[in-house]
């Protein structure tokens, strides 16, 4: 088996690395929200509770894993149930994305990768946006 087919054949949960690479990635998505001047705003109440900011991680960290194949039980709440009253615009929204999108490349996440997140994050728009 050459490292195509062998990278073909793995989950994306595996090609994200499995649950340490997801809750790095996640950190550094985080991070990057909390940076990003058309989305930082959102994230200020969690930078100031820090047993808050940790559940909202674990969350996503779950979401993610779950969502990709792994054996993650996600117990959050919907996404529309999550951005509910938010009205998140598209800038927003595509500013989150960025956010993701220079996380994966920086974590070294192949091209497949990053189009499947892509792919899942598209397909959960209209329960984000305008809540």
């Amino acid at each position: 088996m050459t490292m195509i087919q062998s990278q073909s054949q793995a989950s994306l949960f595996e090609r994200l690395g499995g649950t340490p690479g997801i809750t790095s990635i996640v950190d550094d998505i985080v991070a990057a929200h909390m940076e990003n001047p058309a989305i930082k705003s959102r994230f200020l109440p969690y930078r100031e509770d820090q047993q808050r900011l940790g559940t909202a991680k674990k969350h996503l960290c779950d979401f993610l894993a779950a969502g990709t194949g792994g054996a993650a039980n996600y117990t959050g709440r919907s996404m529309p149930d999550t951005h509910r009253g938010m009205n998140i615009s598209e800038r927003e929204y595509m500013a989150a994305l960025d956010d993701i999108l220079s996380t994966l490349h920086k974590h070294g996440i192949d091209e497949q990768s990053q189009r499947e997140i892509l792919a899942i994050a598209y397909s959960l728009k209209g329960e984000i946006m305008h809540l």
